[in-house]
């Protein structure tokens, strides 16, 4: 259906949103929206808005709706919310919780002390947001730790998954097949052109925690194709000196995450009940040192996509914390790796290349 249509009764009709919000500061921008930091007039309450010009979205009008349908459907502690959805005639405004905490590599490099037992904590939460969409019938397909953000700046503060603008609500008898996602964190069934099913997020989160172990991804070449044979072929391996001290059960889940075959990989609610997970195999041994040094040489800030202004965030607490609201004129960019921002989606419309691939990896000296 054209933007600008009757739509689900969920959509608010509204012609000047700043009646509403005070717009502060633009906290990033992708191809069809901008993303500003908000303050509601009526409760002082600091959101991201995303705001999307219908007009760029001429021709592409399913994509956008897609992502709102699966935002509108999901409510959990650990998914960026989408409080409210405006409609002008120009523009739609997808009001989204605020998310400050800080990206998920910045937090492991900041901290002094990291183990396999807080890997194995974040990626139970992840787990635990993954099987509820897979329950609703949502598969995510572009889970990647760019799209894992921290709630706050709280030492314990929980993780948040965010981006669903690739997304697909799964319909009765529906196949998908799109080829799409970030090549260094998809399965092999969606880059062979395979249906493929809910079995692609659990791949993704077998990725993921083999990054959160070493600090560099399982996959990388030079070329993209032979990096995508790789990937095809399930080729990784666990190098030494980087996982002589990660626990065989560490490596038995990640085995079980990224099988190459999509029918014997582990579902979440599996991998929920794997040891490394649900017991006490998880090592606490502090291994920060050899991840954090990775993770800072293979995943370099320069190279990761939609950087976002948290400078403003931090600023605007700040003045609300003194008892004032008034405006600071102009813009700042982010002057430490914790101030990265989202509220919700990056625009998620096509799929993309990976902000870094396993080529940028520093093999193993």
């Amino acid at each position: 259906m054209p933007l600008g249509q009757d739509g689900p009764s969920w959509k608010k009709r509204i012609e000047d949103i700043q009646r509403i919000y005070d717009f502060r500061d633009v906290l990033g921008t992708g191809a069809f929206s901008e993303v500003v930091l908000a303050e509601e007039k009526a409760t002082r309450k600091l959101v991201a808005i995303k705001c999307i010009a219908k007009k760029a979205l001429e021709g592409k009008e399913t994509s956008i709706e897609n992502e709102i349908a699966v935002l509108h459907k999901i409510k959990h502690p650990n998914i960026v919310a989408l409080d409210d959805i405006y409609e002008s005639g120009t523009h739609l405004y997808l009001i989204m919780q605020l998310v400050s905490g800080g990206e998920l590599f910045d937090r492991i490099v900041e901290k002094g002390f990291y183990t396999e037992r807080d890997a194995s904590a974040l990626i139970r939460q992840i787990l635990d947001a993954v099987k509820y969409l897979h329950d609703m019938g949502i598969v995510h397909r572009d889970l990647k730790p760019e799209n894992l953000l921290y709630y706050s700046m709280d030492e314990d503060s929980k993780i948040m998954i965010s981006d669903f603008g690739l997304s697909k609500i799964e319909g009765c008898g529906s196949v998908m097949s799109t080829a799409c996602g970030t090549p260094g964190y998809v399965a092999p069934e969606v880059l062979a052109q395979k249906p493929y099913s809910k079995a692609v997020d659990c791949w993704s989160i077998g990725v993921i925690a083999y990054i959160l172990l070493c600090g560099y991804p399982p996959f990388y070449d030079e070329n993209d194709a032979k990096l995508f044979e790789q990937i095809l072929q399930a080729e990784y391996e666990f190098d030494s000196p980087y996982w002589d001290d990660i626990s065989d059960s560490a490596k038995d889940f990640i085995q079980h995450l990224m099988e190459k075959d999509p029918g014997k990989r582990f579902t979440c609610e599996q991998a929920l009940q794997h040891p490394w997970i649900a017991g006490d195999t998880a090592l606490d041994k502090n291994i920060h040192q050899s991840v954090s040094e990775q993770i800072k040489k293979n995943f370099a800030k320069s190279k990761w996509k939609q950087a976002f202004n948290a400078t403003a965030v931090v600023r605007h607490m700040r003045k609300l914390q003194l008892g004032t609201s008034q405006d600071v004129p102009g813009q700042t960019t982010p002057t430490s790796p914790s101030e990265r921002l989202v509220g919700g989606t990056s625009n998620g419309s096509e799929c993309g290349h990976p902000p870094t691939s396993r080529a940028q990896r520093l093999p193993p000296d």
